[in-house]
């Protein structure tokens, strides 16, 4: 594999330059003096903020892109063989990286290199604890998976040794990482397109404890099953949180939902309450969430009042519970929920905010997870009171399998709910804007952009 001698500022060249974590990437290159340059499909928010930083780039994406000055060609796992850069790269014997082994590189570079992994929460949690490692001055850089609102983006560049990420197992790519401090927040089945099974994936993650140094620190939920698969051998520290404070390091005990459903808990660390957290954001999930951050906070040197007032300001990140307005007095949430787990989750949470009735507009995400999950998907949907589905969104794959919305429609049928599909979004906005009623709650739910239902209403 090429390795970056960061001393020697060459040319790098990303293919997908506006995807949320390429774009971030780039930026740290052309702030450590680097010549940027990309490609990417499509003009967007993010490339339209790293054009205006200086860096050129193609919305074709062609092999006259790829000209012999390029020293490197960056791509994310998305990117096939046949890809015209990506070849063309090859052509010309450019050297080529992919995304996670470029994150890697750079994260090698900082003395504290903390990697937030898990198959839910990566995001809000990296959010979280940046929000505390910011207000406890440590001054770190952030890569975070959402846009943060205290950080105007998905990126903030510090002047520290202390460096914050989240870390993907899809595609192993974690495991091109090099972190001192890892938080593992749980493991579960998804991704089922790359993995095998779910003992695929707790093996992906047991390779990942593995990266940590001697004098690293393993951060790791304590309810996940068979604990000591992913801590037995280890030789760095492990630090346990979760719902059993008898057993767990860190826990939270007295817990208690505001009337906006944030969770307030006292904090509990080897069995003894060390003091009272209330929570900018809501749901018993975030609570867990909260742990392993104050766990990673704790071990950095940070206070506990410190700590207490940065998770009081932190409020979330897009797309995570977020509330995005009002119309004809119904209450419209969004939220990136796209697994069952997720979805489950995010329902619990709002039956703790206020609302008459719930409605849930659902876009699956990927036909393999809607496949894999069909039940699932049904079962957790029928905790709202009125599920909406949308089209699937395709994301990076084809419908190989069959698989429709209207499938899953059949599935939550069964649990004798009130469920719709409609094929366009403009006929699902027509239709919430004559059944919902004053008070109701109306969640826009999934990874693709249905986000854009609930912006509509509100517009309207």
């Amino acid at each position: 594999m090429f390795k970056i001698d960061f001393k020697k500022k060459i040319h790098v060249f990303f293919t997908g330059i506006g995807g949320i974590s390429m774009s971030a990437l780039a930026e740290i290159l052309l702030e450590q003096g680097f010549i940027v340059s990309g490609s990417d499909i499509k003009y967007s928010e993010l490339t339209k903020k790293l054009e205006a930083q200086g860096i050129d780039i193609a919305y074709e994406q062609t092999s006259k892109n790829i000209t012999e000055e390029i020293e490197l060609l960056v791509y994310t796992a998305a990117v096939k063989e046949d890809h015209p850069e990506l070849a063309k790269a090859k052509e010309l014997g450019i050297p080529t990286m992919k995304r996670a082994e470029l994150l890697g590189q750079i994260m090698a570079n900082y003395k504290t290199a903390i990697g937030v992994s898990g198959t839910h929460g990566k995001t809000t949690t990296t959010s979280m604890l940046s929000q505390i490692l910011m207000d406890g001055k440590l001054d770190p850089t952030v890569l975070v998976g959402g846009m943060l609102s205290s950080i105007h983006g998905n990126l903030r560049i510090g002047n520290s040794g202390c460096f914050v990420t989240e870390a993907c197992e899809y595609t192993n790519s974690f495991l091109s990482f090099f972190p001192t401090i890892e938080i593992i927040l749980n493991i579960a089945e998804d991704h089922m397109d790359f993995f095998k099974d779910i003992d695929d994936i707790r093996s992906s993650f047991r390779q990942y404890t593995r990266l940590l140094p001697e004098n690293g620190i393993l951060i790791i939920n304590g309810d996940i099953e068979q604990l000591s698969y992913f801590t037995q051998g280890l030789n760095c520290k492990v630090i346990t949180f979760g719902s059993n404070p008898d057993t767990c390091n860190y826990s939270a005990v007295h817990i208690t939902y505001d009337e906006l459903a944030r969770g307030h808990y006292d904090l509990t660390k080897n069995g003894e309450i060390l003091g009272h957290i209330e929570l900018g954001v809501t749901g018993l999930h975030n609570i867990y969430n909260s742990l392993s951050a104050i766990a990673a906070a704790f071990e950095l040197g940070l206070s506990l009042p410190a700590i207490q007032e940065a998770l009081r300001r932190y409020t979330g990140t897009d797309r995570r519970f977020q509330k995005k307005g009002e119309f004809n007095s119904v209450t419209i949430i969004d939220d990136y929920a796209h697994h069952p787990d997720e979805i489950r989750t995010t329902i619990e949470t709002a039956k703790n905010y206020p609302h008459n009735k719930i409605w849930c507009v659902f876009q699956p995400h990927t036909y393999t997870r809607t496949n894999a999950f069909l039940k699932e998907f049904a079962s957790s949907l029928s905790l709202a009171d009125h599920v909406v589905l949308a089209d699937i969104y395709a994301a990076r794959e084809k419908n190989t399998i069959g698989i429709s919305s209207k499938d899953l429609l059949a599935e939550l049928k069964k649990y004798n709910i009130e469920s719709d599909y409609f094929p366009s979004f403009e006929e699902i906005e027509k239709f919430l804007q004559k059944s919902c009623q004053p008070g109701d709650l109306l969640i826009t739910m999934g990874a693709g952009d249905i986000v854009l239902v609930g912006e509509h209403l509100l517009q309207q």
